[in-house]
């Protein structure tokens, strides 16, 4: 499975695409995988104030249920309403059907996130 180079990743499995003082959230490929076929899932609300490892959401799929947690803290400016409308866009492509995006209030907790290669060798 392709972990793509640009984004940062966490332990947890979900994955930041940094753009300026803002990122964009998703599930890795490799967590959707994992979960099979998504059914459901539950994100922030936009405006909402969300702590580096805290469980934000959930994602259910037709085996299992996961909290999904965020790797860094901020404050929710978008979710994306086309696959809270349809959670089964994640098993067609993880990396494009992102979850939320937020503004970052702690820019240096980046740095722990880790890399492509470092994700990729923890789930190998």
């Amino acid at each position: 499975m392709s972990v793509p180079s640009n984004l940062k990743y966490v332990d947890t499995h979900e994955w930041v695409d940094v753009q300026g003082n803002e990122g964009v959230i998703g599930l890795t490929a490799h967590a959707v995988e994992l979960l099979g076929d998504v059914v459901y899932l539950e994100l922030p609300k936009i405006g909402d104030t969300i702590a580096e490892g805290a469980s934000i959401g959930v994602v259910e799929s037709v085996k299992a249920a996961s909290d999904i947690y965020t790797p860094v803290s901020g404050k929710i400016v978008a979710v994306n309403d086309v696959v809270l409308g349809d959670p089964a866009l994640l098993n067609q492509d993880a990396y494009v059907n992102w979850l939320y995006r937020v503004e970052f209030t702690k820019a240096e907790e980046l740095e722990a996130l880790m890399s492509a290669e470092d994700y990729q060798a923890a789930i190998s």
